[in-house]
């Protein structure tokens, strides 16, 4: 019997970079099949997008709308374009029609199942076919086996790596590509500034059900809605809804976003609109007051006494912990009516102050800084349905002091839940427990012009609710990558009886 000798290091090098070549062949079929599938209610376009976080992708270009649904194993985006919509169709979706959706998703499953056999196969193809062309393309040097052995490494040491990376292809579009679950949690996307009409489109579905939900089925409704009557897109009628932002630092160029956002609406803003507070930074940044109706406001570690002055007298509620600053320079009630809800605020005990130069005063907050928190939060703490600062750490004690409070009585759905809106850590998200909710909306200024090489997203948070007694519903994350313009928003159902915690929505390429 003949016996083969092991394959040299030159020969192990060969097979690697034949295997490399059959990666990159699998590679170059997931970035170029795509595949195009007749539904009831139109047209689509299936593809993949890789090296993005798995998700399947809904996307229409007639509305500039996208949906991103979690649930794709791969590090890679299924994504679905709807490229022409039959209109009667998509009116018999819109209307609700039960039977209508479960067709429909059994359509677009029957897309998504019958593309990914054909990718599977196409991408083990092309790893098979790149390899062979590597391996045909570079020889292995002879070494002093001679050339018996510079013929077996040719014909078996480079079949190994080659049929492996092949059968790997087929096995990782298969299993991983393959969205999975009942597809909750979903991120809204679009390419303008236009931020969130599809969370409003969602919403139109959700005051018909009597719910805000997140399901596919929804998703799927809302679409059709949006795409029947692009032009009149649903408002937030009945249910009114706070945006709130804070950290712009100087960053004026945002202001439209936040604006828009808005939608003639209530701002809370938690502080930090400029970096020093000085009276040349004021000037820039006083057209913030109109992004809202009204604009409301509380100090951050950047804001100084001259800017909360000149903010009070733009028009802005500026809340302190001895109340509303008035223009006058005298202060007013504590607690004020915004949206239908009591709202006060206590501003940052690092404010900057112009009798010393608006010189910076740290970001330490200390133990006597959350006692004294704790003891003008007690003053009016059955009074107020939001409060807002600047630093969370102030209010850690509290929030966690307060919730223990509440899940030791027992509360019901007729005491009301109490909002925390914050500011200071650049990054958006969402704690809620026991009827305590805790917001905070990022950076509406990308991190300020100070810090736009680091590259930070645009954000900002929109709370849905109701009132009597103040219900959270749901708050919408929103975040704007500055350099591209893509918008992501995810909306996130509160429920007063499951813990909540959620950070950061991200944008491709921010």
């Amino acid at each position: 019997m003949r016996r083969f000798s092991r394959p040299s290091l030159v020969t192990l090098l060969w097979s690697l970079l034949v295997a490399v070549g059959a990666v990159i062949g699998g590679l170059l079929a997931l970035w170029s099949f795509s595949a195009g599938y007749r539904l009831s209610v139109g047209t689509i376009t299936v593809s993949v997008s890789p090296f993005h976080h798995g998700a399947l992708d809904v996307y229409v270009p007639l509305v500039d709308w996208g949906v991103r649904f979690p649930g794709v194993t791969m590090p890679a985006r299924l994504n679905v374009g709807v490229q022409a919509v039959d209109r009667e169709a998509a009116a018999a979706i819109a209307g609700g029609g039960a039977a209508t959706i479960e067709t429909l998703r059994d359509e677009a499953t029957e897309a998504i199942t019958s593309y990914l056999k054909l990718l599977a196969l196409i991408a083990g193809g092309a790893a098979l076919g790149l390899g062979l062309l590597v391996a045909a393309a570079v020889r292995p040097w002879r070494d002093d086996a001679g050339p018996r052995h510079g013929r077996i490494a040719r014909h078996r040491w480079w079949a190994i790596p080659v049929v492996t990376v092949a059968l790997g292809w087929v096995a990782a579009v298969a299993l991983l590509l393959a969205p999975r679950g009942d597809l909750p949690n979903p991120v809204y996307y679009a390419h303008g500034a236009d931020i969130p009409v599809a969370l409003e489109a969602i919403e139109s579905v959700g005051r018909s059900s009597g719910q805000v939900s997140s399901g596919f089925e929804d998703q799927i409704q809302g679409l059709a809605r949006l795409v029947i009557d692009p032009g009149q897109r649903p408002e937030l009628s009945d249910r009114p809804r706070l945006t709130i932002a804070s950290d712009m630092h100087n960053n004026v160029l945002l202001t439209p976003t936040l604006q828009r956002a808005a939608a003639d609406g209530p701002v809370l803003f938690a502080g930090d609109l400029t970096d020093t507070g000085s009276p040349l930074e004021i000037t820039a940044v006083r057209s913030v007051v109109k992004t809202g109706k009204p604009f409301v406001f509380v100090a951050g570690n950047h804001d100084s006494d001259t800017s909360l002055q000149a903010l009070a007298e733009e028009g802005a509620i500026v809340l302190t912990s001895r109340g509303r600053l008035l223009p006058s320079g005298l202060y007013g009630r504590r607690v004020v009516r915004v949206g239908g809800l009591r709202v006060a605020g206590y501003g940052s005990p690092n404010l900057r102050r112009a009798s010393s130069g608006y010189r910076d005063r740290g970001t330490e907050i200390t133990a006597a800084d959350q006692q004294a928190f704790a003891t003008w939060f007690e003053t009016i703490v059955d009074e107020v349905d939001v409060v807002m600062l600047h630093e969370p750490s102030l209010a850690e004690p509290v929030i966690e002091r307060l919730r223990a409070e509440r899940r030791e009585q027992s509360v019901d759905a007729e005491t009301p839940s109490i909002l925390f809106v914050l500011g200071d850590t650049h990054r958006i998200a969402v704690d809620a427990a026991d009827g305590v909710l805790a917001v905070n909306g990022g950076t509406i200024g990308a991190g300020g012009t100070g810090n736009l090489d680091e590259g930070q997203n645009a954000s900002l948070a929109i709370v849905t609710y109701e009132r009597g007694p103040f219900t959270p519903l749901a708050a919408d994350l929103v975040t704007l990558n500055p350099g591209t313009g893509e918008t992501v928003a995810r909306r996130v159902r509160i429920d007063r009886t499951t813990p909540l915690q959620v950070r950061d929505p991200a944008v491709p390429g921010g």
